[in-house]
This record gives structure tokens, sequence and C-alpha cells, in this order.
């Protein structure tokens, strides 16, 4: 006697591997912290750093591709979207931010936001050119997989910094991989999935149009990057504690968590009628 299992029988299984990619990434990260600790090997420095910076990064991009039911990106293209976004967004943004941006504080902040929301979407536009289906969700999913590449790498950034400021610190560079690695869901990846979903859906014929829509998604990401960098500097010059530091973050990360739900909620809705 045939058995039918329907596929939303099966959906809630396979979305949860991003729970095992995490738990998988985690324990190989502690283990090769742990093994670097022991030995003092510096071989393994680059791997510790490696598994720190991109686990976040590599988590976030599986939990949206699991739903690829509702998309038609190939694991392919998430991957050069993850690449191209990451490496061509960093070295844009390396090149246009010393033009720009001498010192961060609160009002550069939000030219630091302008510079890199248009370079991580460099990345986006490669990839996404070639895609034939542009619905938004196809360019939410692909903005989650180039913002992810950027913050991973830009981490990768900052740790080397840090170890280089700190003489050697492995502290140091286990702080800021942590710090940035727990943040990194309410910034890059969700802002640039934001603009490139709107970017998606804005298209028509098989190709981007910059719209009225586009512009106010891109300057509504603009906006929240430059909250979120400007928060520090402004509370330092206040007599806050680090729990306002941390609600003042958290409280932009949250806003744009809950742009992009809203963003997905109605992407799923034009995908399944």
């Amino acid at each position: 006697m045939p058995v039918n299992i329907s596929i939303k029988t099966l959906r809630p299984r396979h979305e949860r591997a991003w729970v095992h990619v995490l738990l998988s990434g985690l324990f190989l990260f502690l283990l090769s912290l742990f093994t670097l600790r022991l030995t003092g090997n510096p071989n393994l420095f680059p791997t510790v750093v490696m598994l720190g910076d991109f686990l976040i990064p590599v988590t976030y991009v599986t939990f949206f591709y699991e739903r690829r039911h509702l998309s038609s990106l190939t694991l392919t293209s998430l991957v050069l979207g993850f690449v191209y976004g990451g490496v061509l967004g960093v070295s844009a943004a390396a090149l246009l931010e010393p033009l720009f941006v001498q010192h961060l504080v609160p009002s550069t902040a939000f030219i630091v936001g302008f510079i890199e929301e248009f370079a991580k979407m460099i990345g986006v536009w490669v990839i996404g050119r070639h895609i034939r289906e542009k619905s938004e969700v196809n360019g939410l999913i692909l903005g989650a997989a180039a913002g992810m590449g950027f913050a991973a790498l830009e981490s990768s950034g900052y740790a080397f910094t840090a170890f280089l400021a700190s003489r050697g610190s492995l502290n140091a560079v286990v702080n800021i991989m942590l710090l940035r690695g727990i943040l990194s869901p309410l910034g890059h990846g969700t802002w640039t999935a934001i603009l490139a979903g709107v970017l998606f859906r804005e298209s028509r014929n098989g190709r981007f149009r910059i719209t009225f829509k586009v512009l106010k998604a891109y300057f509504v990401v603009v906006i929240l990057h430059g909250l979120w960098d400007a928060t520090p500097s402004f509370l330092s010059m206040l007599p806050v504690t680090g729990l306002d530091f941390f609600l003042g973050e958290a409280f932009v990360g949250a806003l744009g968590l809950y742009i992009l739900w809203r963003r997905w909620r109605e992407a799923r809705r034009r995908q399944e009628t």
C-alpha cells in the first residue's frame, strides 16, 4: 500500500539543518581553540580565526537556503553571492571609505553606511543579473548571502587588527570574534537582504530597475547601518552603562530584523499565490 508523505511533513526536519551547522561549527571552533591554547602551535591560528568569523554568517545563510522550496536559487549562486558580496564589497569599501571618512563619529557613520551598503550590492548585481527569475524571495536569500560574506571577511580584518594592536593576544582576537559573530545576524546580512529583495521585486523583464522603492529601501538600510555604527560613539559621550549600549544596539538590530521579517512574509505571499 503506497504511503503519501507531503512536502509540508518533511520540511520541518530539513529546516533544522542550520542548527547542525551551528553546533558542528561551534564544536570545531572550540576544539581548535583548545588545541591552540594547549599546544601554542601558531599554525592553528588561521583555523581558529576562520571558524570563528565564518561560523555565524554561514549558519545564517544556511537558514535562508533551507527555504529554497520558495526560491529558484542554486547552491552555486548562493556560494558565489557569499564570495562576491564579501570580496567585492570589502574591496570597494576599502577604496571608497578613506576618501570620505577620516574618523568614525556619529555624523560620518551614515557615510560609512552609504558606502558599505552600496559596496555589498556590487556582488548582488554581479550574480543577480544572471538569475532569470528575479523574485523577491531570490533577492532576499542572495542578499543575505552577499551581506554575510561581507560580514565574515570584515570580521576577519577586525580580528587581525586586534591581533596586531594587542601584540599577539589570543584573548583579544577571541573577544572580537565572539562579539562580531553574535551581532552579525543583526547587521550586514539583514540589511543587504532587505535591499536586494526590493531590487529583485522591482525588476522587469529580467532587468534590474532603480525605482523610487529601491532608493527608499537603500536609504532605510543606510539609516539602520548608520545608527548601528553611531550608537557606540553617541553613547560614549553620555554617562551610560554597558547595558545602555547593549540595549541601543539591540533596538537597531531588532528594527532591521522586523523589516526583514515583513519583507520575507510579503515575498512568501507573492511566491505562493
